[in-house]
């Protein structure tokens, strides 16, 4: 999520000059904290592959998320946009953000095609400190309230560790752990005015190995970081009923992994013998996960971090 300084941050809209993208008349700003409505339950079979079921269309009886407002950053594309629709398929209200204006829009309308709920403020730039605030508050001003932060933005600089550049690892650091700290902070008071929530953290499979394939130094040490920021935010959150986890995803297929794994002489051949399900990730994989550990199923899911790697880490060598 690599913003340039001095870009305008507004809320973007075809209906007035500033307004959020995605304007439902029945979710406008409305005083003190707003939900929305629980949907009726409507029976629904269950495939027997999920994997197989489209993200718009909810794979529960009744939405685990029903009656949520969750922010998820890093709504533009990849497992951020897989978030918005299966978060949004699961019953909550979805307040999105991205630093590119028309891919934000166009989840957005991806999930309100879908018949979920959904705004997104873009472009705004979360490395910075005012960033983070500024999307907060305008979610706050949209919806009343906030019962799920979910920090999916991110952006990383790889590369060979004796000759990386310094600024490759500030960028990496920057992008990758100040970005949920300083989201997280800015979301805490509502949080606990709420009397409670979920933040949902994004480690990832290199905070817990090195990778041989791939040199990876700041991005590990980066997530490495936020594994352990969310086990003091999980202490930091227990007298205000917030829980705080992380999810960690393995290799996932997206557009900005998919020149990596589409490369015939990559490493994608190597990666699923040694994954137990025989495949890379999908975005929906994480966000179904993610769902989960974001509803109040998860009720005494605490300081825990999921690995969506399909059983990698749980092998050796």
């Amino acid at each position: 999520m690599d913003g340039g300084a001095g870009v305008p941050v507004g809320l973007v809209g075809p209906h007035e000059p500033r307004v959020l993208v995605g304007g439902h008349a029945d979710i406008q700003p409305q005083p003190g904290p707003w939900r929305p409505p629980t949907p009726a339950y409507q029976p629904y079979e269950r495939p027997i592959d999920r994997f197989l079921v489209p993200v718009s269309t909810p794979p529960y009886a009744v939405g685990r998320l029903a009656g949520k407002i969750a922010f998820i950053s890093g709504t533009g594309a990849g497992i951020g946009r897989a978030a918005a629709l299966v978060f949004a398929a699961e019953g909550a209200s979805v307040f999105g953000c991205d630093i590119d204006e028309d891919s934000a829009a166009e989840t957005v309308e991806v999930v309100e095609k879908a018949g979920g709920v959904m705004r997104s403020l873009a472009p705004v730039d979360l490395s910075t400190q005012d960033g983070p605030r500024e999307w907060i508050d305008a979610g706050i001003e949209a919806f009343g309230a906030i019962d799920v932060l979910y920090n999916n933005a991110s952006a990383l600089r790889s590369g060979p560790f004796e000759t990386m550049p310094a600024d490759d690892w500030y960028f990496t650091i920057k992008n990758e752990l100040d970005i949920p700290y300083f989201c997280t902070q800015a979301a805490w008071p509502h949080l606990v005015a709420r009397g409670g929530g979920a933040v949902l953290n994004v480690a990832s499979v290199a905070a817990v190995r090195g990778a041989p394939f791939l040199p990876m130094v700041p991005h590990g040490a980066a997530k490495g970081g936020v594994l352990a920021m969310s086990r003091h935010l999980c202490a930091a959150g227990a007298p205000h009923r917030i829980r705080v986890n992380t999810i960690a995803p393995g290799m996932t297929r997206t557009s900005a992994t998919a020149p990596f794994l589409d490369d015939p002489d990559g490493p994608k051949a190597h990666l699923e013998a040694r994954i137990p399900v025989g495949r890379v990730g999908e975005p929906e994989d994480v966000a179904r996960a993610a769902a989960f550990l974001c509803s109040d199923e998860a009720a005494f899911v605490n300081g825990a971090n999921l690995m969506v790697d399909g059983g990698d880490s749980a092998m050796a060598g």
